[in-house]
């Protein structure tokens, strides 16, 4: 029995740390959360970082982040998302505005993703690749 509490309690754990993001895949919504937990020691070497993968400005992610409360996963998901759909990183953010309590799965599907598409694949091993680059980078502030 008391396995099964301390089992139960540890689904729980995970559950409530991975369910900051609803993506459909708790893969994704894993590496979301690490690509969080990682810009959170520091959030310069992220945003320069996207900044440099995607062609945006440090001054436009601060932007998102403080006046959208968009995480670093959310701003990796949109650039994503964008550069996949060829559209504009702006108009994926103002979906995300709209739709945001319906979590980035509703939000990719209105996009165009489908869940299980090459597309939604990308978006996942793009994810898990970043999750793994980002291992060890990053330094307390």
């Amino acid at each position: 029995m008391k396995k099964l509490y301390f089992l139960f309690l540890f689904i729980a754990t995970v559950s409530s740390v991975y369910a900051q993001y609803n993506t459909g895949d708790i893969q994704l919504n894993a590496s979301l959360s690490l690509i969080d937990d990682d810009a959170k020691l520091n959030f310069t070497l992220f945003k320069s970082d996207i900044s440099a993968t995607y062609s945006v400005s440090t001054a436009k992610i601060d932007s998102w982040s403080v006046q959208f409360g968009m995480r670093a996963g959310d701003i990796y998901i949109a650039l994503e998302i964008a550069k996949l759909t060829q559209k504009p990183a702006d108009e994926v953010v103002k979906v995300y505005q709209a739709n945001k309590t319906k979590g980035w799965g509703a939000i990719s599907k209105e996009l165009g993703i489908k869940p299980g598409s090459p597309e939604f694949h990308a978006l996942k091993d793009g994810a898990d690749t970043r999750t793994k680059k980002g291992k060890g980078k990053g330094k307390p502030k």
